[in-house]
């Protein structure tokens, strides 16, 4: 039996895994739930699978989850990020899903990799922006690291069983998003609308966004290196339409893996779930016939309208604290997108604009997690301020 921690349990990795949690009743538990907002939905994930304790963001959110539960439900109710950490350090969790959105997951699974919890991780900034504290972390404390996008799934499963070095390249698929094939005029009058629109996945608003103006695959660039322990320009981007192929190898020798299956995110969150084990299916059955994976196209990606691509290569190559003033940015922007507060391209503005700052005052190449902490800060402050 796996016990469970779920950061973020509201959000679409959240309730995704609670349904491989249904799946699997008598392998599974779960332990501890957190949730910024969406107390509605945490009230009934408490009752469904009586967790021992919850986090939710505020004292006021703690007061409303308690008047939606049941008066005969016992759970314990935490508040903010001490909530978060005391969840997911709880001494009876055996596994962590990180599947809250940004940087907010980075404390809580530093802290659960010190007390020795295996990490089921769906949130690629905990790396991106923290790679270099986590991953020291994970081999002193010889914990897991289980990667839970579908991407690095996908590498993670084409790499098992291969000799040590054999890795030459990965090739990162991306779908493309809502704006494959738009040139940067096109760009300037896209929506807010258009831009959740993806045509393969639904996902939170914060990664669609993201998938939308290219910045998720860029996040996906620089986990993927910290994940495989390969430099940034070992990993090239092929743009799949189909999200069929979730991602391919290049052996040393230049054979090609790809791991293929219908764009789901149960998969794998199943199997970090369950590794080294292979489990029943909870999944539709993949057939190669069918209309929409009938024929599979591979193309370049266009980095001169997507621009933020080459950004995050360029954070990858100088690593330290440039990819968290990227990260950070990013979040800032895509958050007032999301609210009307700002344009598309915005985004990349925003972003380049905050990134080139951070470089003239001096990246700090070997950060402490103090260090991280306090450039995220002040990287948010300077994509909120006033545009040069």
């Amino acid at each position: 039996m796996k016990h469970l921690c779920i950061l973020g349990s509201t959000g679409s990795i959240g309730t995704q895994t609670l349904e491989v949690v249904r799946n699997f009743p008598s392998e599974l538990s779960v332990v501890a739930l957190t949730c910024g907002g969406n107390v509605e939905l945490l009230a009934r994930q408490i009752v469904e699978f009586s967790p021992e304790v919850v986090s939710v963001s505020t004292e006021d959110k703690k007061e409303e989850l308690k008047q939606l539960l049941p008066a005969e439900q016992k759970v314990e109710i935490l508040v903010g990020d001490e909530g978060n950490i005391a969840c997911a350090t709880h001494s009876k969790v055996t596994i962590v899903v990180a599947a809250m959105v940004g940087m907010r997951g980075l404390p809580s699974v530093v802290n659960a990799i010190k007390c020795g919890k295996d990490i089921a991780l769906a949130n690629k900034e905990t790396l991106v922006s923290g790679g270099s504290v986590v991953m020291p972390l994970v081999k002193e404390h010889n914990v897991a690291l289980l990667p839970v996008d579908s991407e690095h799934s996908a590498i993670w499963q084409c790499l098992w069983g291969q000799p040590e070095g054999s890795l030459s390249r990965i090739l990162l698929t991306a779908s493309g998003g809502p704006f494959r094939g738009y040139s940067r005029d096109m760009l300037e009058k896209v929506t807010l609308e258009q831009a959740l629109n993806h045509p393969t996945w639904k996902m939170g608003g914060k990664i669609t966004i993201d998938s939308a103006s290219m910045m998720n695959k860029g996040l996906e660039i620089i986990e993927a290196s910290w994940l495989f322990d390969v430099p940034v320009d070992k990993i090239e981007v092929v743009i799949h339409p189909q999200s069929i192929v979730h991602s391919m190898i290049e052996l040393s020798d230049g054979s090609v893996l790809g791991q293929m299956g219908f764009p789901n995110m149960m998969l794998p969150i199943q199997i970090a779930l369950f590794y080294p084990e292979r489990t029943k299916r909870c999944v539709e059955c993949f057939s190669p016939f069918t209309a929409k994976s009938s024929t599979l196209t591979f193309e370049a990606c266009d980095r001169n309208v997507f621009r933020l691509v080459d950004v995050a290569y360029h954070a990858g190559h100088v690593g330290g604290t440039l990819p968290v003033a990227m990260n950070a940015a990013n979040e800032m922007v895509v958050a007032d997108f999301l609210s009307g507060k700002a344009q598309f391209v915005d985004i990349e503005r925003t972003v380049e604009r905050v990134m080139n700052q951070h470089e003239k005052e001096g990246v700090i190449l070997k950060p402490s997690l103090d260090d991280i902490f306090e450039v995220d800060r002040w990287a948010r402050q300077m994509a909120t301020s006033e545009k040069e």
